[in-house]
């Protein structure tokens, strides 16, 4: 099988997708170029600030893709490349990017509250308080994890922490030119994507070695200052810039493979159970995560993005577009594990699954003659960016979820009309809800936080069936249809309950009861969550909306 062939008639589909599939989605659900949107309604200059399309896509494509569409992939590589690429291909198309583009759309009509919100107003305050939750603390845990693993980033590769340190600065002045300078989007970037190369190649000649402890603390501080600050002079122009990289990381692999021309080296099904990573189903499912569909996107698409949306016309390429490229960079990342040998797979593992990446991207990029040392720095680079860039956008959307946790309920009414919050209580203040967000998962970085981690799979898929209940929900009180995700969300709750099965399972019998009722806590929202939206769903409990 060549990699090249692979590669095409995947990307060919996922154009052929956006098409007719997001263009039919647009029609469906009421899509108005012309609509106002809540930026515009509810500007604040702080989280409500309206954004250029490019500039919302980097925000929004660099902060759902982090290593996530790269990692899983690449683990699952071991069931086979034929199944991998099958539900890249059809749970992009068809679940993923509808749970994107859906999730921001019904932000988007609820004046840019949050899946939570969108929940509160169509089945209740009990579902709302459920969901945020579980989004809460899937967030903490988030921040935890990447926290980790940007700070071991940063210790393993110094050069890594010098240019990122750098593009702090270089972000602000960005957003300020373009904000308060009305400085020229296209000179803009431009000036700014060469200062970025510039940042880069500072970070290799003056490499900032710190230990892991010191790492921790820096980004804790930065990460409640990202939370904080206005969107425009930092989380936005960031990941903008930030989104460059990866574009210029998917294209290099692109023009690689097509020159370098991979044969595809793994058999295309190797076994329905493997000895670490478990069944074929569920595992598959939840080991791609991100590569696929991902809950987290719900919160991004609902969070930060809806409340920059210029024009409501955008929300086509960036909420089914960006997850469409998202699964463009997870069959690159397939391509690089599946044209290995099993034991040249598993050599390059040990070092981990960025590491699998990097190499065999830098492989192909060799083709046009990119140094292979050179080619494998820069993308391991760009994905340490990229991690970073999730972990400050976690940051803020754990702040949202807090807030709004503590916020008064609001009537259908209100929910429609105003997207403020309604009370000024202590933990509604988004200082307050920075500080305890990040400070618990902060602690979590430095105590325990890796023995809830095996839990983060099924609690990210878990969070996108529940985001698709949601949008589900959402579309049946205005009677419009929502078939199209009824199946994805009916597959994605039995995926994940299975997995939740079958972990619980394995933690009894290891004694690890912790995770044991985590487990049986996600279990059990879940269900919870189902009743309490039937009869809504099946139009019993239709809300009138205004």
């Amino acid at each position: 099988m060549s990699g090249v062939m692979l590669m095409l008639v995947t990307f060919v589909l996922f154009i052929l997708a956006y098409i007719f599939y997001g263009g039919w989605l647009a029609k469906q659900w009421g899509l108005n170029p012309q609509g106002k949107t809540p930026a515009h309604e509810f500007y604040d200059g702080v989280d409500y600030v309206p954004a250029k399309a490019p500039v919302l896509l980097g925000h929004h494509f660099a902060s759902i893709a982090g290593a996530g569409p790269i990692n899983g992939p690449v683990l699952a590589a071991v069931f086979g490349w034929l199944p991998v690429t099958l539900w890249i291909v059809v749970g992009n198309i068809f679940m993923g990017a509808p749970h994107d583009f859906g999730s921001l759309m019904a932000s988007i009509r609820h004046k840019g509250l949050s899946i939570g919100g969108v929940i509160e107003v169509n089945v209740g305050k009990g579902a709302k308080r459920l969901f945020l939750l579980f989004s809460w603390l899937t967030l903490v845990l988030i921040i935890a994890a990447f926290a980790n693993i940007v700070a071991d980033t940063f210790v393993s590769t110094p050069q890594a922490a010098t240019s990122s340190l750098l593009f702090i600065p270089l972000a602000m002045a960005f957003g300020f030119a373009i904000y308060r300078r009305n400085a020229p989007l296209l000179i803009s970037t431009i000036v700014g994507v060469a200062i970025l190369a510039l940042c880069i190649w500072l970070g290799v000649l003056f490499p900032l070695a710190l230990s892991k402890t010191a790492w921790l603390i820096i980004l804790s501080i930065y990460i409640i200052a990202a939370s904080i600050l206005p969107v425009w002079i930092l989380l936005q122009p960031r990941d903008y810039l930030n989104s460059f990289l990866l574009y210029a990381m998917i294209i290099g692999g692109f023009l690689g493979v097509i020159l370098y021309h991979p044969t595809i080296s793994m058999p295309a099904v190797t076994a329905f159970k493997h000895p670490t990573q478990g069944y074929l189903f569920p595992m598959l499912f939840i080991t791609i995560a991100c590569g696929a569909i991902s809950g987290f996107h719900s919160l991004v698409a609902s969070g930060t993005t809806a409340k920059q949306l210029d024009r409501e016309g955008d929300a086509k390429i960036i909420g089914y577009g960006g997850m469409l490229i998202e699964g463009a960079l997870a069959i690159l990342a397939t391509i690089t594990a599946v044209y290995l040998t099993a034991d040249g797979y598993a050599e390059l593992l040990k070092g981990g699954p960025v590491n699998v990446f990097s190499t065999g991207l830098a492989t192909f990029m060799t083709s046009f003659g990119v140094d292979a040392t050179t080619g494998k720095t820069f993308t391991a680079l760009a994905v340490s960016a990229f991690a970073l860039t999730t972990l400050d956008t976690a940051g803020r959307l754990g702040r949202f979820a807090f807030q709004e946790f503590f916020q008064e309920a609001v009537s259908t009414e209100v929910a429609e009309k105003k997207a403020a919050p309604s009370t000024t209580s202590f933990f509604a203040n988004r200082y307050v809800a920075s500080v305890i967000t990040i400070g618990l998962s902060v602690y979590l970085a430095f105590t325990s936080w890796q023995v809830i981690w095996p839990m983060f799979g099924s609690a990210n898929q878990l969070l996108a069936a529940v985001a698709l209940l949601a949008v589900a929900t959402w579309l049946a009180n205005r009677g419009m249809n929502n078939k199209m995700l009824i199946a994805p969300m009916i597959f994605m709750f039995i995926v994940t309950l299975t997995a939740l099965g079958f972990l619980m399972q394995s933690n009894v019998a290891k004694g690890n009861y912790a995770l044991v009722s985590f487990a049986a806590l996600l279990f059990v929202l879940a269900i919870v969550l189902i009743v309490l939206s039937y009869n809504v769903l099946t139009g019993k409990n239709k809300k009138q909306q205004a």
